[in-house]
C-alpha cells in the first residue's frame, strides 16, 4: 500500500489510465473487491498505488451534511456522557487548568500542581471564556466540557479528510473509518474532564493533514503557516507539543536544504513557531503570582533514575506498555499503519512527500512515547503504574485511521501477512504486561492501576479493579481479525465497522455508569458550603489533612477569591474556615482541628468526608 499526499495522484493519473486500458482481460479475475464497489487493478510497479475504478459514492454535499450532523451528534453525546459529573474528578490536573483559566478570565487564582519547567498555557486560554460572566462554578465547568466536546468531536471530519485526502480511501468507507476513530474511548473519555487530553487527538490529525497539504505545495506561505500553527498550538497546549514542533521543524529544514521549499515558507514556519513559544511565555507571565505551584521540577532525580538499572528498565517497560496499549485498543490495526508508514519511509522509490509525512508521523509517536517514559522515570508514584497511556493515547485515532486504510487498500496477501505480524506483536505485548504484573507482585510491590491511565482497557475487559492484559489481548485480536476478514467484502465492511462503533459507544456507557458516576458522588462535598450558610464575598480559608479532591472542589465553589490553605492557625483575615474533622476515636483523631482555640464555632460539615465549616465568633 502507498499512502498519498495528493500531488503524486495528479502526476501519475495519465500513466495509470494507459496502464488500465492495456490490461489483459483475464487479469481482473484476481482483483479484490473494494468497499462500496471500488475495484483495484494491480500496478506494474510494486510500489505504485493500485488503480481504483470508483462506483458512484455519496456526493460532496451529502458528505458535508453527514459530517456536520455527525459532529453535532458527537458533541451532544459527549455532553450527555458527562451528565453525572458536576465537579472535577481528575485531581489535580483539572484544578490546575481550571484555576489558570479563571485567572485569564479576570478571576482569582488558586492551586496548581504544575511545575515551572513543563508549564503550558494554551488549553487554559482556550477554556477561559467559560469563566466569563457572573455564574457558578458548576455552570463554568459545564461550559468547559462543552468546549472540550466541540473540539473533541471535530475528530470525525478530520479523520474523514485524512482518509480521503491523504490515504485515498473512497468516501463511504472513509465515513465509516472516521466514525470508528471519533468514538474511540481513548479520545472521548478525556473530553469529559478539564484536561488537555480532550483536544490533542483532534489536533494530532489536524497537524498531519496540514503537514500533508504543505508537503504537496511547499512554496505556499499559507500552507506553511497552517501546518506550523497546528504544531505551535500543540506546543502551547502540552509539553508533548515540544516533540511535535521539533519534528515539524526538522521536516521543514530537510525540505529547505534539499531545495524543495524556498526561504519564504521557511521564514513563515520559523516565525510561527517562535510566536507559539513566545506566546506561551507571555501567558505564563500573566499567571505569575496568581497560582500556587505545587509541582516538582524534573532535574537531578530524573537523570539519576535514568542512569540506574531500575530506571532504564522502567523506560523500556513504559515504551513496551505504551506500544501494547495502542495495539490493543485498535485491534492490532495500528501496527498495519506503522508497517505502511515504515515502508514509505524506507522505500527507495517512494515519493518524497509521502516519505517525510510518514517519517513525521512515526517520529512524533515514538518521540512522545519516549518523552513520557523519560519524564515519568523521575516520578516515584508514576513508576508504579501498570499502564500509563495518557501521553500516547492522542496518537491512537491517527493510527487507527492509517490501519483501517491499509485494510481497505492493501493487497490481500500483504494485508494478511501484515496483520499476522501485528497480532503476534499484540500477543507478545500482552504477555509482557502480564509478566510484569506478576513479577511486581512477587517482589512485594504490586503495580497501580487507575482509570485515567487506560480507561478503555477497563471497559473492554471488565477490569474494574485490576488490569487484565491477556483478556484485553484476546478481545482486541478477535475484533481486529473480524475487521481484516470482513472489511474486504463489498457488504462486509458496513456491519463490521458499525459493530466496532457500537462497541465504543457501549464502552463509554459503561465507563460513565461504572466509573464517572461513583467518582462524582465520592468527590462531591455534601452538603455544599452554600447550604451551610457560606455567603458570597466572605473571606474563606481551608486546612490541610483531609481529602485533597474534596478540598479543591470546595475551593472551586468559592469563585470570588483565591483560597489560602493552612496547617494549624488560619489567616487572621479568614471569616470562615473549612477544616479537617476527625471526631471518631482512632489514630487520626489527633488530627481533628479545634477552631474554638482561634475564636471560631462549628456550623456543620461531614464527618465521613472529614471536613467541617467554622465561622468566626462575633
Amino acid at each position: 500500500m502507498v499512502l498519498h499526499t495528493g500531488a503524486e495522484q495528479e502526476k501519475a493519473a495519465p500513466e495509470r489510465e494507459r496502464s488500465a486500458a492495456t490490461r489483459e482481460p483475464d487479469a481482473a479475475a484476481g482483483r479484490d473487491a473494494r468497499a462500496d464497489g471500488d475495484v483495484a487493478v494491480e500496478p506494474d510497479r510494486p510500489d505504485a498505488p493500485p488503480t481504483v475504478r470508483r462506483r458512484p459514492g455519496p456526493s460532496r454535499r451529502l458528505v458535508v451534511v453527514l459530517l456536520v450532523l455527525g459532529w453535532l451528534a458527537g458533541v451532544a453525546w459527549r455532553v450527555w456522557l458527562s451528565r453525572s459529573v458536576q465537579m472535577p474528578i481528575a485531581h489535580t490536573d483539572e484544578d490546575s487548568y481550571l484555576n489558570a483559566a479563571r485567572v485569564f478570565a479576570g478571576g482569582p487564582g488558586g492551586y496548581s500542581s504544575e511545575n515551572s519547567v513543563l508549564r503550558r498555557a494554551g488549553y487554559q486560554l482556550l477554556i477561559s471564556p467559560a469563566f466569563l460572566g457572573d455564574h457558578s462554578f458548576t455552570t463554568s465547568y459545564g461550559l468547559v466540557r462543552l468546549i472540550n466536546a466541540m473540539v473533541n468531536a471535530a475528530l470525525l471530519p478530520l479523520a474523514y479528510l485524512l482518509g480521503t485526502r491523504v490515504l485515498r480511501v473512497s468516501r463511504w468507507p472513509a465515513l465509516g473509518i472516521a466514525a470508528v476513530a471519533a468514538t474511540m474511548p481513548a479520545t472521548v473519555f478525556y473530553s469529559l474532564f478539564a484536561l488537555t487530553d480532550s483536544v490533542l487527538a483532534a489536533l494530532t490529525v489536524a497537524w498531519i493533514l496540514l503537514l500533508a497539504a504543505w508537503l504537496r505545495r511547499p512554496n505556499r506561505p499559507l500552507a506553511a503557516f497552517g501546518a506550523s500553527a497546528a504544531a505551535g498550538a500543540y506546543y502551547l497546549i502540552h509539553v508533548r507539543g515540544t516533540v511535535v514542533l521539533a519534528v515539524h521543524l526538522a521536516v521543514v529544514l530537510v525540505w529547505v536544504v534539499r531545495r524543495r521549499a524556498g526561504l519564504r515558507p521557511l521564514g513563515v514556519v520559523l516565525a510561527t513557531a517562535a510566536a507559539a513559544v513566545v506566546l506561551n511565555e507571555v501567558l505564563i507571565r500573566l499567571l505569575d503570582g496568581k497560582l500556587a505551584l505545587a509541582g516538582s521540577d524534573p532535574g537531578g532525580s530524573t537523570l539519576r533514575a535514568l542512569l540506574s538499572t531500575k530506571g532504564a528498565g522502567f523506560v523500556l517497560a513504559s515504551l513496551a506498555t505504551q506500544t501494547w496499549y495502542v495495539l490493543v485498543i485498535t485491534g492490532g490495526l495500528a501496527a498495519l499503519g506503522w508497517f505502511a508508514a515504515a515502508r514509505l519511509a524506507l522505500g527507495r522509490r517512494t515519493d518524497p512527500a509521502q516519505r517525510w509525512l510518514a517519517l513525521a508521523a512515526l517520529a512524533a509517536t515514538v518521540g512522545v512515547a519516549l518523552g513520557c517514559a523519560l519524564i515519568l522515570v523521575g516520578v516515584p508514584s508514576a513508576t508504579r503504574d501498570a499502564a500509563y497511556a495518557r501521553y500516547i493515547h492522542a496518537f491512537a485515532p491517527l493510527w487507527m485511521v492509517y490501519g483501517l486504510a491499509v485494510v481497505f487498500r492493501a493487497r490481500r496477501r500483504a494485508l494478511l501477512t501484515g496483520y499476522a505480524v501485528a497480532a503476534a506483536l499484540t500477543a507478545a505485548g500482552g504477555g509482557f504486561v502480564a509478566w510484569r504484573l506478576s513479577d511486581a507482585v512477587r517482589h512485594g510491590s504490586p503495580l497501580r492501576y487507575g482509570v485515567f491511565g487506560a480507561p478503555d482497557l477497563m471497559a473492554m475487559t471488565a477490569g474494574w479493579t485490576s488490569i487484565r492484559p491477556l483478556v484485553g489481548t484476546a478481545v482486541s485480536l478477535a475484533v481486529g481479525t473480524a475487521v481484516v476478514l470482513l472489511a474486504r467484502f463489498r457488504w462486509g465492511w458496513q456491519p463490521v465497522l458499525a459493530a466496532v462503533v457500537a462497541g465504543h459507544l457501549a464502552m463509554m456507557g459503561l465507563l460513565a455508569d461504572r466509573v464517572l458516576a461513583p467518582l462524582s458522588v465520592s468527590l462531591s462535598p455534601t452538603p455544599t458550603l452554600a447550604q451551610l450558610g457560606l455567603r458570597e464575598g466572605e473571606s474563606v480559608a481551608t486546612s490541610s489533612a483531609y481529602h485533597l479532591g474534596i478540598r479543591l472542589n470546595q475551593e472551586h465553589s468559592i469563585t470570588w477569591m483565591s483560597v489560602p490553605n493552612f496547617v494549624s492557625q488560619p489567616p487572621a483575615s479568614a471569616d470562615v474556615v473549612v477544616a479537617r474533622w476527625y471526631p471518631q476515636p482512632g489514630a487520626r483523631h489527633s488530627w481533628d482541628w479545634d477552631g474554638t482555640k482561634y475564636g471560631y464555632h462549628r456550623i456543620g460539615g461531614n464527618p465521613d468526608q472529614h471536613w467541617s465549616l467554622w465561622r468566626r465568633n462575633d
